[in-house]
């Protein structure tokens, strides 16, 4: 079967803290290198009561220092928040401490509501439209021989994966043209998955750092032994989901039993939408979704998520993912 990774957003469950979500962070990382993940990316949000990886750099090398051989990553800087020279400096620091492990996701979305990208920015005068530019600029950052007077060391000839992130179809179509792996955002914002996966493949372009199309889609677990234990636990998911599209968004909530059910239509259908792309369900179950995902989308690799309030939950649900992806 195809490579699994583990997308972490270090949530903050209610009644926690930060410092809890990071202990919970490296122990899910350890664990995953253990049962045989790929990848352990991490991913950059802002002002989220819920989520402790603003720091994402930070937190990558809290995480890879607590690993041996897991390749650590963001999953992903959204680029338009930062100078391309400070995350290639940040990630050449990260490189160098933990050589042949760290990748670098790039996306273009702020990842927090426009206040808190204006207070991250100063201004908004640089903004996504200059996205592709600030790609190229911090390639070349990396390169051997940066076209640019201005060097990041450390940065400038080490090797970082740089990978597009994306929701639509910009990020396939830039991916693409760059010669670039692809991350699609399937596990929250589906809707164009099959239509950026087809552009990207179709457009590709083979770079020094990729001579074939490659894609990672985002991929919601929730397993648990039986399939009624994993629909409650999903629920923590759901509430997020929901207090975050009605402008309130909190901490991860615990489960609440039948929490689909005393939803009105509306956020059901919410719902059904920005979470198709999961599998919920007793291990059985859920290897029969993963199996139909994975044939009907061709991914070269999945990047698995599990916002679970229950973090020894949380750890079996990734345990179940892990022994099917050994058993192929």
């Amino acid at each position: 079967m195809i490579p699994f990774s583990i997308l972490d957003l270090s949530p903050i469950a209610e009644g926690g803290t930060a410092a809890d979500s990071f202990r919970n962070s490296l122990d899910l990382a350890q664990h995953g290198e253990r049962w045989g993940y790929n990848r352990f990316w991490l991913a950059e949000h802002h002002g989220m009561p819920g989520i402790a990886s603003a720091a994402t750099a930070v937190l990558i090398g809290h995480v890879a220092g607590g690993t041996s051989r897991i390749r650590v990553g963001a999953g992903g800087i959204m680029l338009p928040n930062h100078s391309p020279l400070v995350i290639a400096e940040q990630f050449g620091t990260l490189a160098s401490l933990y050589p042949g492990r760290i990748d670098l996701g790039l996306g273009r979305a702020p990842g927090s509501d426009q206040a808190t990208a204006r207070a991250l920015r100063r201004n908004l005068a640089s903004d996504a439209d200059e996205f592709p530019q600030d790609v190229v600029e911090l390639m070349d950052y990396f390169s051997e021989s940066p076209r640019r007077h201005i060097r990041a060391v450390p940065g400038a000839g080490l090797d970082v994966p740089v990978w597009i992130l994306g929701s639509s179809l910009f990020g396939a179509q830039l991916a693409a043209a760059l010669g670039l792996p692809y991350a699609f955002a399937s596990h929250f914002a589906p809707q164009m998955m099959m239509q950026a996966i087809e552009i990207y493949r179709a457009t590709f372009r083979p770079s020094a750092q990729l001579d074939k199309p490659y894609v990672m889609l985002g991929f919601n677990v929730f397993a648990a032994d039986t399939d009624e234990e994993a629909q409650v636990r999903a629920t923590s998911m759901q509430q997020a989901f929901v207090n975050l599209r009605t402008g309130r968004p909190t901490k991860l909530k615990p489960p609440v039993p039948g929490y689909y059910d005393l939803l009105g239509t509306a956020e059901r259908t919410m719902l059904d939408s920005v979470l198709s792309c999961s599998a919920i369900g007793s291990p059985e179950t859920v290897e029969r979704q993963l199996k139909a995902f994975i044939e009907r989308t061709g991914a070269d690799e999945l990047m698995i998520t599990a916002q679970i309030y229950d973090h020894d939950a949380r750890l079996r649900s990734y345990e179940i993912a892990a022994d099917i992806q050994r058993k192929g």
